[in-house]
């Protein structure tokens, strides 16, 4: 398949082989590793969270 392919089809078509390609990615046994810029990310909220530093808030408010 290819862009042209693609931009034939209809948002609906687009979003049903967005969606299937994603589950085909979720079922892979590969592991798709984090970046390391992403782990820092998360390493220092977590310890911002131990630290007490951090504010949360619900996404509900």
């Amino acid at each position: 398949m290819n862009t042209f392919e693609i931009n034939k089809m209809t948002t609906t078509e687009r979003l049903e082989t967005m969606e299937a390609i994603w589950d085909s990615l979720v079922r892979d046994e590969t592991e798709i590793g984090m970046p390391d810029w992403h782990r820092d990310v998360l390493d220092e909220r977590r310890l911002r969270i131990e630290r007490g530093e951090a504010k949360c808030f619900s996404l509900n408010k």
